[in-house]
Order: C-alpha cells, then sequence, then structure tokens
C-alpha cells in the first residue's frame, strides 16, 4: 500500500477550484473572498495581443493568458522565466530598481511559479519557486523562497475552524498547565488580560463558553481567504511560508519555516524575522524581532516582544515588551515586561506576572509532584529567581520575591512579598528576608521601575500597567504580611515564656505590641518561625522581623501620601476643603487582582464576568474599550485603596482629616523618599568600594573607564533631582493647602 498518496490532475485545472464546490453558495465562484481582500484599487485589465508575444518571448508560459490581468502600466519586458497558472493579477511594473539596506533588486517579476495571486504596484518577485494564492502590496521584495503557498482553509494563526473542519483541528495554548486544563484559543491583538481571564476562570463554563464565542465572532469560517503580504515588506533567502498573513514594512530574512501565523507589522512598528527561525500555529505582534534558530509553535507574541539565540517557546503567551533568549519556555502564560537571556534557563508551566527575571540555571517548574503533568507556578510581578534556581509544582510566590541560589526540594507558598528566600542547606531550614529589595538592594528595584515605563513601545495601551513597586497588589500583600509577622513573633514568644495556649488571635496582639513599641532587644532574642509556607516538617525562618515591619507600615504611609500628591497635582486642588471633597467618608481596603499586567478590584472583575455572560458586553472588542475604562479610573481608585490601607493600618478616620495629619503624613513621605535616594546611591556604592569587585582593575582610573564614575550616574543623578522637585513640591502644596 502506498503511503504517499499522488493524485494526478489535468495540468489546466491549476490554480482552479481553489473552494470545493460544496462550500461554495448559489450563483457565488471562488474569487468572492478574494476580491474583497484586495483592496489595491488597481484596475486590471486584459493582456493585449503585444504583451503576450512579449511575454512568450521573455520565456514565459500560461495555461491561459486571458487568466492574466493587468494594470494599464504594466511592462511585459519586466517578467522573465515566470510560469503562471489560473487568475493571476499584476500591478504597475516600472523600469525600477528597489533598494532596501544594501540590498538592490529590479523591479518586476522573473524565474518564479505563480499560481492565482495578486500584486501591488514595482514589485519584485525573483527566484520564488511556488508562489500560490497571495495578495501581495506595493513595493514587495520576495527573493529565492522556496515555498509561498495558502490553502483554502487558512486560519493564519488564529484558533478557529473553517466550514467541513472537525474540532480536533482547533489551535489552543495549553497554557499554564501542561494537561490542558486552562487551554486557550489564541487570536490576533489577543491581550494579555483576555488570555488571564480565559485560562483563569475554568469553573465558569458560561464565561468560557462566551470566549469562544467572541474569538470565532471575529472571524469567517468560510474557506477560501487568501494569504497577505502587506506594502513595502521584504522576504527573502527563506524556505517555506505557508497559510501566513504578514503586515506592512515586515523584513524576513532566512527563515526556515513560517506556516498558519499572522505577523503584524507597520509604520508603528516593523516585525523583523531572522535566520533560521522556524514558527508554527500562532500570532506576532507589532514590532516584534525574532532571530537566529528561534522556535515557537502554538504561541502568542504580543507586540514589541522579541525571541532571539534559538529561544523555544511553546504553548505559551508571551506578553509585550518582554524578550526571551536562548531558553526553553512551554505552557506558560508571561505578563508583560519580562526577561529571560540564558540557554540553560528553562520555565514550565508557569503564571508569571511581569517585570519578571530569569537568570541562567534557573529551573521553573521541572519538578512534578503528582503522578501527572498538572503542576503550576504562579510568581506575582518582580519575580526574580537567582542562579540556578530549581523548583517544584505547585509554587506561589507574592510580588517581587527574589529567590537566592539553590535546590529547593519542596513547593512553596511566598506571602510576604518584596522577600528574600534562601535555601539554608547547612542548618536545613528554609529563610525568608522580608522588605530586602528595600533594605540591599534600592537601586534595582527603582531602577527596574523607570526601565520597564522608558522601554514601553506600545503604541496600543489598551491595557494601562503600573510598573511601581507600590501599588494596590504590593500594598494589600504588605498589610497582610504585617499580620503574619505579627503572629509569627507573638508565637515566637510565647514559644520561648513556654505559653502552650494555642490560641492565634492572642499571638497576633502580642507580636503587635512588641513590634509597635520596638521592643528590639526582646524580639533579636526570638526564633521567628512561619507556617504554611513550605511543605516540609523544617523550619521556615522569618528574618529582620523588626525591620520588616517598621519599613511595612512606613511604606503605607509613603504610598497614601504620594496618591495624595499625586492627586492634588493632577486636579489642581486648591485649598484643603477641595482635597476633603475628594475623600469616601468610608474606605474600605479592597482587593485587586493583576488582569494580564492591569491592576483592577477583584469586585470589578466580576462584574466584567457577569457582564459578559449576561450579554452587555459583547465580543473581545467590548472587552478591551473595559479594560481601557478601568484605565481611565485608575487613579482615584488607586487613591481611594491607598487612603483605605493607611486608615485600615494606622487604625485611624479619615472622614475628619485634618491639615496638621495631612502636613504630618507629607513631612513623613520626605523622610521616606530621602532614605530611598540614598539607599539608591549606596546599594550602587557598594561595587565601587566592594575589594572583590575592585580586584579585576590595577587603579581606579580603570574601573571607572570601564564601568563609568559613581557620579556620573545618570539614573542616580535623576534620582537626587527628583527628590528636590519632590520636596519643593511637598512644600508648596502644605502651604498652599494650609
Amino acid at each position: 500500500m502506498p503511503q504517499n498518496i499522488i493524485k494526478k490532475t489535468p495540468v489546466t485545472e491549476l490554480g482552479y477550484g481553489f473552494i470545493p464546490n460544496e462550500y461554495l453558495q448559489p450563483n457565488e465562484d471562488e474569487y468572492k473572498l478574494r476580491n474583497m481582500q484586495n483592496k489595491s484599487g488597481i484596475n486590471y485589465r486584459r493582456l493585449t495581443a503585444y504583451e503576450i508575444e512579449a511575454l512568450v518571448r521573455n520565456r514565459n508560459t500560461s495555461d491561459d493568458w486571458n487568466s492574466i490581468y493587468v494594470s494599464e502600466a504594466f511592462n511585459p519586458e519586466l517578467v522573465k522565466n515566470c510560469k503562471f497558472y489560473g487568475l493571476v493579477r499584476i500591478g504597475k511594473l516600472e523600469p525600477f530598481y528597489l533598494g532596501f539596506s544594501d540590498m538592490k533588486v529590479a523591479v518586476g517579476l522573473y524565474n518564479s511559479t505563480i499560481i492565482s495571486s495578486d500584486f501591488g504596484d514595482n514589485v519584485c518577485i525573483d527566484n520564488v519557486n511556488y508562489l500560490s494564492h497571495f495578495i501581495i502590496g506595493n513595493e514587495v521584495i520576495v527573493i529565492n523562497v522556496n515555498e509561498l503557498v495558502t490553502t483554502n482553509h487558512a486560519k493564519f494563526g488564529n484558533g478557529i475552524i473553517k466550514e467541513g473542519e472537525k474540532e480536533s483541528v482547533r489551535i489552543q495554548l495549553e497554557v499554564c498547565n501542561e494537561n490542558g486544563g486552562r487551554s486557550i484559543m489564541p487570536f490576533n491583538r489577543m491581550l494579555p488580560g483576555d488570555a488571564y481571564l480565559w485560562s483563569k476562570y475554568r469553573d465558569d463554563v458560561n464565561l468560557l463558553e462566551k470566549f469562544k464565542q467572541f474569538t470565532e465572532a471575529k472571524y469567517n469560517n468560510k474557506r477560501g481567504y487568501y494569504g497577505k503580504i502587506g506594502s513595502r515588506t521584504v522576504i527573502k533567502n527563506s524556505g517555506i511560508i505557508k497559510d501566513c498573513w504578514i503586515g506592512e514594512d515586515a523584513y524576513i530574512k532566512g527563515a526556515n519555516k513560517l506556516k498558519n501565523l499572522t505577523i503584524n507589522s507597520g509604520i508603528n512598528g516593523r516585525t523583523q524575522i531572522g535566520e533560521g527561525v522556524e514558527m508554527v500555529n500562532g500570532i506576532v505582534g507589532f514590532g516584534c524581532r525574532i532571530f537566529y534558530g528561534v522556535k515557537a509553535v502554538r504561541f502568542v507574541m504580543a507586540s514589541f516582544s522579541q525571541l532571539k539565540y534559538g529561544a523555544r517557546l511553546i504553548n505559551s503567551y508571551l506578553g509585550n515588551n518582554a524578550t526571551i533568549s536562548c531558553c526553553e519556555v512551554l505552557n506558560s502564560l508571561i505578563f508583560p515586561a519580562h526577561e529571560q537571556h540564558h540557554n540553560n534557563s528553562f520555565l514550565c508551566a508557569a503564571l508569571i506576572m511581569g517585570q519578571s527575571n530569569i537568570a541562567a540555571g534557573a529551573t521553573i517548574g521541572s519538578n512534578h509532584n503528582s503522578r501527572a503533568a498538572d503542576g503550576e507556578i504562579i510568581a506575582g510581578r518582580g519575580f526574580w529567581p537567582g542562579l540556578c534556581v530549581s523548583l517544584k509544582h505547585n509554587s506561589k510566590f507574592a510580588s517581587f520575591t527574589i529567590l537566592a541560589k539553590g535546590d529547593y526540594p519542596t513547593e512553596l507558598n511566598i506571602t510576604i512579598p518584596f522577600a528574600l528566600v534562601s535555601n539554608d542547606v547547612a542548618n536545613n531550614q528554609l529563610t525568608v528576608m522580608p522588605g530586602y529589595w528595600f533594605l540591599y538592594n534600592m537601586y534595582a528595584l527603582e531602577r527596574n521601575s523607570w526601565k520597564y515605563v522608558d522601554r514601553d513601545k506600545r503604541f496600543e495601551k489598551v491595557q494601562k500597567i503600573d510598573y511601581h513597586y507600590l501599588a494596590p497588589d504590593t500594598l494589600n500583600e504588605i498589610v497582610e504580611a504585617l499580620t503574619l509577622i505579627e503572629e509569627a513573633v507573638g508565637k515566637a514568644y510565647a514559644t520561648k515564656h513556654q505559653q502552650t495556649v494555642d490560641d492565634k488571635e492572642a499571638w497576633i496582639i502580642t507580636g503587635k505590641q512588641l513590634l509597635q513599641k520596638n521592643e528590639a532587644s526582646t524580639i533579636n532574642e526570638l526564633e521567628v518561625l512561619l507556617n504554611g509556607i513550605e511543605n516540609s516538617k523544617r523550619k521556615v525562618v522569618l528574618n529582620k522581623s523588626l525591620q520588616a515591619y517598621q519599613l511595612f507600615q512606613e511604606l503605607i504611609s509613603y504610598y497614601a501620601a504620594i496618591q495624595l500628591i499625586t492627586v492634588i497635582q493632577q486636579q489642581n486642588i486648591q485649598s484643603f476643603t477641595a482635597l476633603q471633597a475628594i475623600i469616601p467618608s468610608h474606605l474600605v481596603r479592597t482587593q485587586w487582582l493583576n488582569i494580564g499586567g492591569q491592576l483592577i478590584p477583584a469586585a470589578d472583575v466580576e462584574q466584567l464576568k457577569n457582564s459578559i455572560k449576561n450579554g452587555d458586553i459583547v465580543g473581545w472588542d467590548a472587552v478591551h474599550n473595559w479594560y481601557k475604562h478601568q484605565g481611565d479610573t485608575y487613579d482615584t481608585q488607586k487613591l481611594h485603596h491607598a487612603l483605605a490601607c493607611f486608615a485600615e493600618v494606622k487604625r485611624v478616620n479619615l472622614a475628619p482629616f485634618t491639615t496638621n495629619e495631612l502636613t504630618e503624613l507629607l513631612q513623613a513621605a520626605i523622610t521616606t523618599k530621602e532614605w530611598m535616594v540614598k539607599g539608591i546611591y549606596t546599594a550602587r556604592a557598594k561595587d565601587y568600594d566592594n575589594p572583590f569587585k575592585k580586584m579585576v582593575y590595577d587603579t581606579n582610573e580603570e574601573m571607572n573607564q570601564v564601568i563609568g564614575k559613581l557620579e556620573d550616574n545618570s539614573f542616580i543623578k535623576e534620582q537626587n533631582e527628583a527628590l528636590v522637585v519632590f520636596k519643593q513640591e511637598v512644600a508648596a502644596i502644605i502651604e498652599k493647602l494650609s
């Protein structure tokens, strides 16, 4: 029995019957969708006898010269050694050459097999072995391509099925979990928030069905759509390009295989795909860069993300302004501003909520603890596992968790933000140091916050992303961490004094008294332990509990002050009475969720879900408009949340907020800002004072030439200048409102 089924069909049928008759409506031909797609505005006509003679003289052939249509400015001398089949339409061809970078190519169609395709004006098609069913824009360059073809069931990477297809052919991304239980259907312009909502709420069957309907409604399920290559796109020296929709100004060179893709590109963001790349079943956003041996299968790359140097991205969503190089990422949902650069890092079955950095040797999610591949890792914003970190499923991390180098043997549930977590092998214990970033690496914390804003290249900022380390999500974690620290200190005190009563509330009261009275000598003598952090029987030690507690309290006050300053400036508030008017009489701290990088109150997310299910919000465009509306209200909601956190922790009532209290709060913010700026300088200065850093340089002059002078550090200068401005602004506000 032959394994390769070879069908013999008369050559006169080549290029015709693209859509099988059973999928055509009465009085409908196979060119209806093609004509709808071709928006060039070119008026095509039949060839003249002279033009046919010239084409034949130039070694061109056609099954039917009457099936070739051209524009009025067609020049037959610029078409040589081509074979035409089916209906082919050719725009203006003029005796010019197109120059792109160092490449210069003559306008025209040369040395190619062309089947049922449309061409815009002044294209260069040369040595394309097989070009079938594409619509090509103006001034496009395609040279040295083996196969450029579209099938009648092309979906261009979208998770839909065409007429007559089985459900089994639908492309889905198995994000966050390898067992497919969180699968989502990719679609062009899919935002990180869309992917998160779809993957998260798997218990809401009605919601999931709506998402499926939204996706299918965006695209016609009819067969017969042609592939597209937008104007000014350059494709050279590539292998197979099949079922692809390629935007304008794209640059593709040396790709091995591109199949079933939408590649967005244009004047707002040129997408580039380079040598050795293989991409199948996916969506590429505007401004993406993919180079050097990348393999991507079943994926979405949001705008301005990058894959480089042999990276593998499989069954994953990569958020905006993110970069993955060299390594392997499987079954993951990654929010914007993610960095992963090293060949020997591995990320699998993970939800990474943005502003993250995965170091070399990190093995995140490779060790399954159940009897099936169904584990998950969830990491809040700012996740930073150090060199050679190995984690087990299931594990969960609060915002801005940093993991010291080590093999973590069991599952972790780190609920305290800004913490350094270390596997202390010598003492067989896990240690957690809250507030590490503020205490020891303020430079990196502040600079990263600035960096993400500076590098956000999105031209369509549908989802408003707050890159600051102090935001509603981290503040909630800080408030909850205070209670956790109080309980741990109180329990440690009770244990030391052999108080056997198992009373959580009593521990919290005792711990709060010790911490708020700054009983440093007493607390420092305690062995403060945490429960529920690691799935083991060994100790989990909480380090620097008093410093962290005081730091977190100060950050809550600082955050509230910053939000008040912001609203006073934005709304140009001129009196204390006007400020009081915008502060709600009843403040309650609310829960917030990170929806694809956008921070949204949990209650509003529930309202969104209900509006989708009851039909008030229909379609992904409506969901995206909802994101925009949430972004418009974010600053006000953030202010209310900040004041609620402050009122809860400080146990104050802001309804009779006084000018003295405001002045005290704002002046305290200056003090906090001062030590933050000092901490930024101190953290960087360590690199200049550490003898082990300096030992590779013979002189200070050599060091300064290599890494720059500390006093010339532009970021530190900016922070010092910002502190001066901040003090002036606060002084002006106090004077104005007092």
